[in-house]
């Protein structure tokens, strides 16, 4: 009987010694998953905002690793506001960790997307505090992950020291880019050109500014109305403008202005005399034209009001088998010059958003601005349009007088050009000054 016990002791020791192993083994590989399921994915990742209060708190602060010296923030005041991170690959997300500044996002939501244009929720608050926000347990997976704020916890923007997100399991790399039509090329713009003045002034700025365009070299160049001034005559086109900007002739796609009106031969008797059929391709004062994968839109903003260039504007769109598309003309629908906001602007602004248009450029003010994507009402829309303000090409310059919602950059009695540079899918930009230097570099933004 002894004998039997002291063998059946061990054994059943033994037994709960197997089982407990085998349970901590369990333990073990469940911890490893769960290690593997919080992988850090986003630390120094390429990251992208919907704006930034300045050149200190841009994106990538937010992606960096520093908790307590480094942050983005965006620009105070609007909503919505957004930051995402590019992870390089689609990969399932379980967490993200939110390290708030001061100004926080009261209402937010966690998007992720395969292709940073189609997002799917996977969090959504309304009542944020501020502080650390950890966010666990979430399912759904992409190549892109942002925060996309709603409503700002106070009057400030919104602003993260840190943004984490973790996932884990086998990443699936984001299908190969389909190639687009077209190459990368460069374009020259400006509004509000010639004054009459000669190279013989020193004071006389649209010389010099076409010594910019012409060490560009670009493959073409927009103008965005107020050609010459001051009334737009024939004669004022050749003996200032065609001294200058008219060794661009045969590559300009301009645009008219207000002052193209004032011609006492009739209205833009001398804007067509001179430009000829560059001015009218397509019969009218607006049309369009295709350059790779780029879809271009002039039109005329002295007849918004009339339905005739409304109607083509939709049926162009509409026909449209471009992947990006971009706008111009004379009157700007947003503006911190001394004109200010033009609501005639508006109607065409709404036709474009709707269509995803990219990027709309303007003259009239005599300066220049750039502003983030926005809506046709000046909400911060990531899938909005850029607007830059180029209206300073030559004519004396005006004063930044009321700063407008979502205006990212300024810059005053500055002459200059933009050099717009397109690639299939995407589009940046510099402001070169009369002295050859850049004034302002813009962001780099991927089409709709």
């Amino acid at each position: 009987m002894s004998s039997t016990t002291s063998r059946s002791v061990p054994h059943r020791l033994l037994l709960v010694l197997v089982a407990f192993a085998t349970l901590l083994a369990g333990v073990l590989v469940a911890t490893g998953r769960a290690e593997a399921a919080e992988t850090l994915l986003s630390q120094g990742r390429p990251a992208a905002s919907s704006s930034k209060e300045g050149s200190s708190y841009s994106s990538g602060k937010a992606v960096d690793g520093d908790l307590t010296s480094t942050r983005w923030a965006s620009l105070e005041g609007s909503d919505p506001q957004w930051i995402r991170v590019d992870l390089g690959a689609v990969s399932p997300i379980s967490r993200v960790k939110l390290f708030w500044e001061a100004a926080y996002g009261e209402a937010y939501q966690i998007q992720v997307s395969a292709d940073a244009a189609t997002w799917t929720t996977i969090h959504s608050t309304s009542g944020g505090d501020g502080g650390e926000d950890d966010l666990t347990g979430l399912s759904g997976s992409g190549r892109y992950v942002r925060m996309y704020g709603t409503a700002r916890g106070t009057e400030y923007g919104y602003s993260l020291y840190e943004f984490q997100v973790f996932g884990g399991g086998t990443a699936t790399p984001s299908p190969t880019p389909t190639v687009t039509p077209g190459d990368t090329f460069v374009v020259a713009a400006a509004g509000d050109i010639a004054a009459q003045c000669t190279a013989s002034s020193s004071s006389c700025a649209h010389p010099k500014t076409a010594a910019q365009v012409q060490a560009m070299n670009p493959e073409f160049v927009i103008t965005m109305g107020d050609n010459q001034y001051d009334d737009a005559r024939l004669s004022d086109f050749k003996n200032y403008y065609d001294k200058t900007w008219g060794r661009f002739k045969s590559k300009t796609r301009p645009a008219v202005g207000n002052h193209e009106t004032y011609d006492p031969a009739g209205t833009y008797a001398g804007y067509k005399g001179y430009f000829g059929s560059v001015a009218t391709p397509q019969g009218k004062t607006y049309y369009s034209y295709d350059r790779g994968n780029w879809h271009f839109i002039a039109l005329d903003s002295n007849y918004f009001d009339q339905a005739a260039q409304i109607n083509w504007l939709k049926a162009d769109l509409a026909a449209n088998t471009r992947g990006c598309i971009a706008a111009y003309w004379h009157h700007p629908l947003f503006s911190s010059g001394e004109h200010g906001n033009d609501p005639v602007s508006r109607p065409v602004w709404k036709i474009l958003h709707d269509a995803r248009a990219d990027l709309v450029l303007n003259g009239h003010d005599h300066h220049y601005e750039r502003f983030a994507p926005q809506d046709p009402d000046a909400q911060a829309d990531p899938d909005g349009i850029v607007e830059i303000l180029g209206g300073m090409g030559g004519a004396s310059p005006y004063d930044i007088e009321n700063v407008q919602p979502n205006s990212q950059r300024r810059l005053q009695d500055v002459y200059g050009v933009l050099k717009l540079t397109f690639a299939p899918a995407a589009f940046s930009w510099q402001l070169i000054g009369t002295d050859g230097a850049v004034k302002d570099t813009g962001p780099t933004y991927a089409c709709h």
